[in-house]
Protein backbone atom coordinates (compact mmCIF):
# COMPACT_ATOMS: atom_id res chain seq x y z
CA UNK A 1 0.00 0.00 0.00
CA UNK A 2 1.31 3.48 -0.76
CA UNK A 3 0.36 6.97 0.56
CA UNK A 4 0.25 10.11 -1.51
CA UNK A 5 0.56 13.29 0.44
CA UNK A 6 -0.54 16.36 -1.62
CA UNK A 7 0.72 20.01 -0.82
CA UNK A 8 -2.38 20.66 0.77
CA UNK A 9 -2.21 18.30 3.47
CA UNK A 10 0.98 18.15 4.47
CA UNK A 11 0.96 19.25 8.51
CA UNK A 12 2.62 22.74 8.70
CA UNK A 13 4.56 23.74 12.10
CA UNK A 14 2.88 24.87 15.26
CA UNK A 15 3.43 28.60 15.35
CA UNK A 16 4.69 28.10 19.02
CA UNK A 17 7.41 25.81 18.18
CA UNK A 18 10.98 25.92 18.96
CA UNK A 19 13.23 28.24 16.49
CA UNK A 20 15.86 26.10 13.64
CA UNK A 21 18.83 26.97 14.13
CA UNK A 22 21.85 26.62 11.12
CA UNK A 23 25.05 24.80 12.62
CA UNK A 24 26.60 28.48 11.89
CA UNK A 25 24.07 30.44 13.85
CA UNK A 26 24.23 27.75 16.62
CA UNK A 27 28.13 28.36 16.86
CA UNK A 28 27.95 31.82 16.53
CA UNK A 29 25.41 32.01 19.94
CA UNK A 30 28.14 29.33 21.59
CA UNK A 31 31.19 31.73 20.56
CA UNK A 32 29.30 34.59 22.24
CA UNK A 33 28.92 32.65 24.83
CA UNK A 34 31.99 32.02 25.76
CA UNK A 35 33.65 35.43 25.15
CA UNK A 36 30.95 36.99 27.17
CA UNK A 37 30.68 34.49 29.97
CA UNK A 38 34.47 33.66 30.92
CA UNK A 39 37.29 36.59 31.20
CA UNK A 40 40.44 36.58 29.64
CA UNK A 41 42.42 34.57 32.09
CA UNK A 42 45.90 32.40 32.90
CA UNK A 43 45.97 29.03 32.05
CA UNK A 44 48.95 26.66 32.71
CA UNK A 45 49.85 23.91 30.70
CA UNK A 46 52.13 21.97 28.53
CA UNK A 47 52.65 22.68 24.91
CA UNK A 48 51.97 19.96 22.14
CA UNK A 49 51.13 19.67 18.32
CA UNK A 50 53.23 23.34 18.38
CA UNK A 51 52.86 24.08 14.40
CA UNK A 52 54.45 27.41 13.47
CA UNK A 53 52.82 28.40 10.45
CA UNK A 54 54.13 30.27 7.43
CA UNK A 55 51.64 32.70 8.03
CA UNK A 56 53.42 33.49 11.39
CA UNK A 57 50.76 32.32 13.73
CA UNK A 58 50.97 29.76 16.15
CA UNK A 59 48.89 26.62 16.64
CA UNK A 60 49.56 23.98 19.02
CA UNK A 61 47.35 22.35 22.36
CA UNK A 62 47.91 22.89 26.04
CA UNK A 63 47.14 19.68 28.20
CA UNK A 64 48.11 18.43 31.79
CA UNK A 65 47.40 15.30 33.19
CA UNK A 66 43.98 14.99 32.84
CA UNK A 67 42.73 17.23 30.05
CA UNK A 68 43.74 19.45 27.01
CA UNK A 69 42.27 22.39 25.40
CA UNK A 70 43.33 24.20 21.35
CA UNK A 71 45.43 27.22 21.83
CA UNK A 72 45.85 30.07 18.66
CA UNK A 73 48.74 32.61 19.29
CA UNK A 74 48.60 35.29 16.11
CA UNK A 75 51.49 36.59 14.24
CA UNK A 76 51.24 39.68 15.62
CA UNK A 77 50.92 39.04 19.31
CA UNK A 78 53.93 35.59 19.21
CA UNK A 79 56.43 38.15 17.48
CA UNK A 80 56.73 39.84 21.08
CA UNK A 81 57.77 36.39 22.57
CA UNK A 82 60.99 36.52 24.79
CA UNK A 83 61.19 32.56 24.26
CA UNK A 84 60.97 29.98 21.65
CA UNK A 85 57.72 27.49 22.31
CA UNK A 86 58.81 23.70 21.79
CA UNK A 87 56.52 20.30 22.15
CA UNK A 88 56.91 19.48 25.67
CA UNK A 89 57.60 22.73 27.68
CA UNK A 90 55.30 23.89 30.09
CA UNK A 91 54.09 27.72 29.84
CA UNK A 92 51.78 30.08 31.76
CA UNK A 93 49.43 31.96 28.81
CA UNK A 94 46.92 34.28 29.45
CA UNK A 95 44.19 34.32 26.83
CA UNK A 96 40.48 34.52 25.89
CA UNK A 97 38.17 31.59 25.87
CA UNK A 98 36.72 31.18 22.46
CA UNK A 99 35.10 29.20 19.87
CA UNK A 100 36.35 28.43 16.44
CA UNK A 101 33.13 28.36 14.37
CA UNK A 102 34.04 26.71 11.58
CA UNK A 103 35.30 23.33 13.34
CA UNK A 104 32.79 23.98 16.15
CA UNK A 105 35.73 23.73 18.82
CA UNK A 106 36.84 26.18 21.53
CA UNK A 107 40.00 26.84 22.26
CA UNK A 108 42.31 29.69 23.68
CA UNK A 109 42.80 32.52 21.71
CA UNK A 110 46.05 33.70 23.91
CA UNK A 111 47.57 37.19 24.37
CA UNK A 112 50.73 36.83 25.74
CA UNK A 113 52.52 33.01 26.84
CA UNK A 114 55.67 32.93 29.05
CA UNK A 115 57.81 29.74 30.40
CA UNK A 116 55.75 28.62 33.36
CA UNK A 117 58.42 29.47 35.86
CA UNK A 118 59.19 32.84 34.70
CA UNK A 119 55.76 33.45 34.03
CA UNK A 120 54.92 33.12 37.87
CA UNK A 121 57.56 35.34 38.65
CA UNK A 122 56.16 37.60 36.03
CA UNK A 123 52.84 37.39 37.15
CA UNK A 124 53.95 37.59 41.15
CA UNK A 125 55.98 40.83 39.86
CA UNK A 126 53.16 42.70 38.16
CA UNK A 127 50.89 42.33 41.25
CA UNK A 128 53.09 43.79 43.58
CA UNK A 129 54.13 46.45 41.51
CA UNK A 130 50.56 47.35 40.73
CA UNK A 131 49.51 46.94 44.54
CA UNK A 132 52.29 49.01 45.53
CA UNK A 133 51.68 51.84 42.77
CA UNK A 134 48.15 52.06 44.29
CA UNK A 135 49.67 52.69 47.86
CA UNK A 136 51.83 55.36 46.09
CA UNK A 137 55.28 53.51 47.02
CA UNK A 138 55.85 54.96 43.80
CA UNK A 139 55.33 58.73 43.57
CA UNK A 140 57.25 61.23 42.71
CA UNK A 141 56.40 63.28 46.17
CA UNK A 142 58.01 60.86 48.10
CA UNK A 143 61.43 60.92 46.00
CA UNK A 144 64.68 62.54 47.78
CA UNK A 145 67.22 64.34 45.89
CA UNK A 146 70.66 62.66 45.51
CA UNK A 147 73.40 65.40 47.66
CA UNK A 148 75.95 66.50 45.33
CA UNK A 149 78.82 66.33 47.50
CA UNK A 150 78.59 63.63 49.57
CA UNK A 151 81.27 62.63 52.37
CA UNK A 152 79.48 59.40 53.60
CA UNK A 153 78.12 56.83 51.08
CA UNK A 154 76.65 53.45 52.12
CA UNK A 155 76.69 50.09 49.80
CA UNK A 156 73.88 47.58 50.38
CA UNK A 157 75.61 44.69 48.58
CA UNK A 158 77.73 41.19 48.87
CA UNK A 159 80.70 42.01 49.98
CA UNK A 160 82.14 39.43 46.97
CA UNK A 161 80.29 40.62 44.35
CA UNK A 162 81.81 42.45 40.81
CA UNK A 163 79.49 45.06 42.15
CA UNK A 164 80.85 46.00 44.40
CA UNK A 165 84.42 46.21 42.82
CA UNK A 166 82.89 47.89 40.61
CA UNK A 167 81.50 51.00 42.54
CA UNK A 168 84.86 51.00 44.80
CA UNK A 169 87.25 51.33 41.66
CA UNK A 170 84.51 54.66 40.10
CA UNK A 171 84.28 55.90 43.38
CA UNK A 172 88.15 55.96 44.11
CA UNK A 173 88.81 57.56 40.54
CA UNK A 174 85.69 60.43 40.55
CA UNK A 175 85.61 61.35 44.08
CA UNK A 176 88.55 59.98 46.82
CA UNK A 177 87.54 62.02 49.60
CA UNK A 178 84.33 59.92 49.74
CA UNK A 179 84.28 57.71 52.99
CA UNK A 180 82.83 53.95 52.10
CA UNK A 181 80.60 51.82 54.26
CA UNK A 182 79.55 48.65 53.25
CA UNK A 183 76.80 47.03 55.15
CA UNK A 184 77.15 43.34 53.54
CA UNK A 185 73.96 41.17 52.64
CA UNK A 186 73.10 38.34 50.74
CA UNK A 187 71.82 39.50 47.14
CA UNK A 188 70.00 36.06 46.24
CA UNK A 189 68.54 32.92 47.34
CA UNK A 190 66.13 32.24 50.32
CA UNK A 191 66.05 34.34 52.79
CA UNK A 192 68.30 36.91 51.06
CA UNK A 193 65.01 39.71 50.77
CA UNK A 194 64.98 39.86 54.48
CA UNK A 195 68.94 40.26 54.62
CA UNK A 196 68.55 43.35 52.17
CA UNK A 197 65.67 45.15 53.83
CA UNK A 198 67.63 44.36 57.53
CA UNK A 199 70.89 45.77 56.23
CA UNK A 200 69.05 48.97 54.88
CA UNK A 201 67.37 49.31 58.28
CA UNK A 202 70.58 48.93 59.80
CA UNK A 203 71.96 51.61 57.82
CA UNK A 204 69.48 54.29 58.58
CA UNK A 205 70.14 53.13 62.56
CA UNK A 206 73.64 53.78 61.32
CA UNK A 207 73.32 56.93 59.70
CA UNK A 208 70.61 57.96 62.99
CA UNK A 209 72.90 56.97 65.95
CA UNK A 210 76.59 57.11 64.54
CA UNK A 211 77.23 59.81 62.03
CA UNK A 212 75.28 60.71 58.84
CA UNK A 213 75.18 58.61 56.00
CA UNK A 214 74.84 60.88 52.52
CA UNK A 215 73.68 58.38 50.10
CA UNK A 216 73.04 54.48 50.03
CA UNK A 217 73.58 52.03 47.27
CA UNK A 218 71.42 49.06 46.93
CA UNK A 219 72.99 47.13 44.04
CA UNK A 220 73.88 43.82 42.76
CA UNK A 221 75.58 42.47 39.41
CA UNK A 222 73.36 41.08 36.46
CA UNK A 223 71.36 37.80 36.46
CA UNK A 224 67.81 35.90 35.64
CA UNK A 225 64.60 37.15 36.74
CA UNK A 226 65.28 34.19 39.67
CA UNK A 227 68.88 35.78 40.54
CA UNK A 228 66.98 39.50 40.92
CA UNK A 229 64.12 38.11 42.85
CA UNK A 230 64.94 38.94 46.32
CA UNK A 231 64.67 42.89 44.71
CA UNK A 232 61.16 42.24 43.76
CA UNK A 233 59.83 41.22 47.59
CA UNK A 234 57.79 43.27 49.48
CA UNK A 235 60.18 43.47 52.20
CA UNK A 236 62.54 45.35 50.47
CA UNK A 237 60.71 47.60 48.91
CA UNK A 238 58.76 48.57 52.34
CA UNK A 239 62.59 49.09 53.79
CA UNK A 240 63.58 51.81 50.41
CA UNK A 241 60.49 53.59 51.34
CA UNK A 242 60.81 54.25 54.95
CA UNK A 243 65.06 54.74 54.43
CA UNK A 244 65.76 58.22 55.58
CA UNK A 245 68.73 58.06 53.71
CA UNK A 246 68.55 59.07 49.74
CA UNK A 247 68.95 55.24 47.66
CA UNK A 248 70.02 54.41 44.83
CA UNK A 249 68.93 51.41 43.55
CA UNK A 250 70.89 49.88 40.89
CA UNK A 251 70.31 45.86 40.07
CA UNK A 252 71.12 43.88 37.35
CA UNK A 253 71.76 45.52 33.81
CA UNK A 254 70.01 48.07 31.80
CA UNK A 255 67.00 45.88 30.78
CA UNK A 256 66.53 44.37 33.95
CA UNK A 257 63.59 47.07 36.19
CA UNK A 258 62.75 45.59 39.26
CA UNK A 259 60.60 46.68 42.23
CA UNK A 260 63.18 48.25 44.12
CA UNK A 261 64.26 50.60 40.91
CA UNK A 262 60.29 51.59 41.16
CA UNK A 263 60.76 52.68 45.12
CA UNK A 264 64.01 54.09 45.48
CA UNK A 265 64.92 57.68 44.83
CA UNK A 266 66.59 57.45 41.84
CA UNK A 267 67.44 53.91 39.56
CA UNK A 268 70.74 53.53 37.82
CA UNK A 269 70.90 51.18 35.28
CA UNK A 270 73.80 49.40 36.35
CA UNK A 271 76.19 49.44 39.55
CA UNK A 272 79.05 51.75 37.60
CA UNK A 273 76.10 54.51 36.54
CA UNK A 274 75.15 54.18 40.36
CA UNK A 275 78.76 54.81 41.45
CA UNK A 276 78.57 57.97 38.65
CA UNK A 277 75.34 59.01 39.95
CA UNK A 278 76.12 59.64 43.29
CA UNK A 279 79.24 61.45 43.21
CA UNK A 280 81.23 64.46 41.24
CA UNK A 281 83.93 63.97 39.40
CA UNK A 282 87.45 65.18 40.69
CA UNK A 283 88.51 66.20 37.25
CA UNK A 284 84.97 68.26 36.34
CA UNK A 285 85.48 69.94 39.92
CA UNK A 286 89.29 70.74 39.10
CA UNK A 287 88.62 71.94 35.72
CA UNK A 288 86.09 74.06 37.16
CA UNK A 289 88.31 76.01 40.13
CA UNK A 290 90.65 76.52 37.20
CA UNK A 291 87.73 78.19 35.01
CA UNK A 292 86.98 79.79 38.29
CA UNK A 293 90.42 81.12 39.09
CA UNK A 294 91.07 82.10 35.84
CA UNK A 295 87.60 84.15 35.77
CA UNK A 296 88.50 85.30 38.88
CA UNK A 297 91.46 86.89 37.63
CA UNK A 298 90.42 88.45 34.61
CA UNK A 299 87.40 90.60 36.47
CA UNK A 300 90.10 91.28 38.80
CA UNK A 301 92.55 92.87 36.35
CA UNK A 302 89.91 94.40 34.68
CA UNK A 303 88.56 96.35 37.71
CA UNK A 304 92.25 97.44 38.26
CA UNK A 305 92.10 98.60 34.50
CA UNK A 306 89.52 100.06 34.71
CA UNK A 307 90.59 101.91 38.03
CA UNK A 308 93.91 102.79 35.88
CA UNK A 309 91.55 104.75 33.58
CA UNK A 310 90.12 106.66 35.50
CA UNK A 311 93.28 107.87 37.45
CA UNK A 312 94.62 108.60 34.16
CA UNK A 313 91.96 110.68 33.38
CA UNK A 314 92.02 112.66 36.72
CA UNK A 315 96.14 112.35 35.65
CA UNK A 316 95.12 114.76 33.05
CA UNK A 317 92.96 117.01 34.36
CA UNK A 318 93.52 120.86 34.47
CA UNK A 319 92.47 121.22 37.78
CA UNK A 320 94.73 118.22 39.18
CA UNK A 321 98.38 119.33 37.55
CA UNK A 322 99.87 120.08 40.67
CA UNK A 323 99.50 116.97 42.60
CA UNK A 324 100.51 114.79 39.81
CA UNK A 325 103.24 113.65 42.20
CA UNK A 326 100.57 112.43 44.62
CA UNK A 327 98.67 110.58 42.02
CA UNK A 328 101.43 108.75 40.91
CA UNK A 329 102.28 107.56 44.19
CA UNK A 330 98.54 106.14 43.89
CA UNK A 331 99.44 105.20 40.83
CA UNK A 332 102.07 102.62 42.44
CA UNK A 333 100.08 101.82 45.51
CA UNK A 334 97.12 100.03 43.37
CA UNK A 335 99.96 98.26 41.30
CA UNK A 336 101.33 97.05 44.62
CA UNK A 337 98.11 96.14 45.94
CA UNK A 338 96.66 94.29 42.70
CA UNK A 339 100.63 91.77 42.57
CA UNK A 340 99.63 90.96 46.54
CA UNK A 341 95.84 90.12 45.92
CA UNK A 342 96.73 88.30 42.83
CA UNK A 343 100.12 86.53 45.07
CA UNK A 344 97.63 85.88 47.94
CA UNK A 345 94.80 84.32 45.57
CA UNK A 346 97.31 82.39 44.27
CA UNK A 347 98.62 80.71 47.88
CA UNK A 348 95.30 80.04 48.75
CA UNK A 349 94.45 77.87 45.78
CA UNK A 350 97.97 76.13 46.04
CA UNK A 351 96.94 75.74 49.95
CA UNK A 352 93.58 73.96 48.68
CA UNK A 353 95.35 71.73 46.30
CA UNK A 354 97.67 70.67 49.16
CA UNK A 355 94.83 69.68 51.47
CA UNK A 356 92.73 68.03 48.39
CA UNK A 357 96.08 65.77 47.92
CA UNK A 358 96.39 65.42 52.07
CA UNK A 359 92.95 64.43 51.99
CA UNK A 360 93.25 62.05 48.96
CA UNK A 361 96.09 60.16 50.84
CA UNK A 362 94.08 59.91 54.37
CA UNK A 363 91.46 58.54 52.37
CA UNK A 364 93.50 55.77 50.84
CA UNK A 365 95.12 55.06 54.66
CA UNK A 366 91.52 54.47 55.86
CA UNK A 367 90.47 52.17 52.70
CA UNK A 368 89.14 48.76 53.94
CA UNK A 369 91.64 47.14 51.25
CA UNK A 370 94.54 49.08 52.70
CA UNK A 371 93.82 47.90 55.89
CA UNK A 372 94.06 44.34 54.96
CA UNK A 373 97.05 44.88 52.96
CA UNK A 374 99.21 45.80 56.18
CA UNK A 375 98.28 42.82 57.56
CA UNK A 376 94.96 43.06 59.55
CA UNK A 377 92.13 40.58 59.03
CA UNK A 378 88.54 40.15 59.33
CA UNK A 379 86.91 37.34 61.23
CA UNK A 380 83.29 35.64 59.88
CA UNK A 381 81.23 33.28 60.89
CA UNK A 382 80.31 30.47 58.47
CA UNK A 383 77.49 32.71 57.06
CA UNK A 384 79.94 35.36 56.38
CA UNK A 385 79.28 37.70 58.88
CA UNK A 386 81.34 39.72 60.63
CA UNK A 387 82.33 39.08 64.10
CA UNK A 388 83.16 41.55 66.51
CA UNK A 389 83.03 40.03 69.75
CA UNK A 390 83.45 36.73 71.37
CA UNK A 391 79.74 36.57 72.42
CA UNK A 392 78.79 36.28 68.73
CA UNK A 393 81.34 32.61 68.56
CA UNK A 394 81.03 29.44 70.90
CA UNK A 395 84.17 27.33 71.49
CA UNK A 396 84.34 24.30 68.73
CA UNK A 397 82.69 26.40 65.82
CA UNK A 398 84.41 27.36 62.39
CA UNK A 399 85.52 30.61 61.91
CA UNK A 400 86.58 32.34 58.27
CA UNK A 401 89.75 34.47 58.60
CA UNK A 402 89.32 36.76 55.83
CA UNK A 403 93.09 38.45 54.49
CA UNK A 404 94.30 40.53 51.82
CA UNK A 405 94.89 37.83 49.95
CA UNK A 406 93.04 34.78 50.47
CA UNK A 407 91.12 33.28 53.47
CA UNK A 408 91.57 30.81 56.94
CA UNK A 409 89.65 28.41 58.03
CA UNK A 410 89.76 28.02 61.72
CA UNK A 411 88.06 26.99 64.46
CA UNK A 412 88.08 28.40 68.15
CA UNK A 413 89.50 26.33 70.59
CA UNK A 414 89.04 28.88 73.62
CA UNK A 415 87.80 32.57 73.82
CA UNK A 416 88.51 35.17 76.31
CA UNK A 417 86.23 38.73 76.34
CA UNK A 418 88.23 42.01 76.56
CA UNK A 419 86.32 43.52 79.20
CA UNK A 420 88.20 46.89 78.43
CA UNK A 421 87.16 47.16 74.89
CA UNK A 422 83.38 49.21 74.51
CA UNK A 423 80.45 46.86 73.63
CA UNK A 424 80.30 46.60 69.33
CA UNK A 425 77.45 48.25 67.83
CA UNK A 426 75.65 46.86 65.46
Amino acid sequence: MRFLFTETARQQPPETAPPIFTVSQLNRVVHDLLEAGIPALWLEGEISNFTHHRNGHMYFTLKDEAAEIAAVMFADRNALLQFTPADGQKVIAFGQITLYERKGRYQIDVLEMHPAGVGKLQLEFERLKERLHTEGLFDARFKQPIPRFPERIGIVTSPEGAALRDILKILRERYPLVTVLLFPTRVQGEGAAAEIASAIRIANRYALEREPIDTLIVTRGGGSIEDLWAFNEEPVARAIFESRIPIISAVGHEVDITISDLVADVRAPTPTAAAQMAVPDKRELLEFTRSAQTQLEQRLLGRIENYRLRVEMLRRSRGLHRPIQLLREHEQSLDHASELLLRAMRQRLARLQEQWQTLMQHLESVNPISVLRRGFSVVEDEEGRPVSSVEHVRVGERVIIRLYRGKLLSRVEAKEANHGTAPSQD
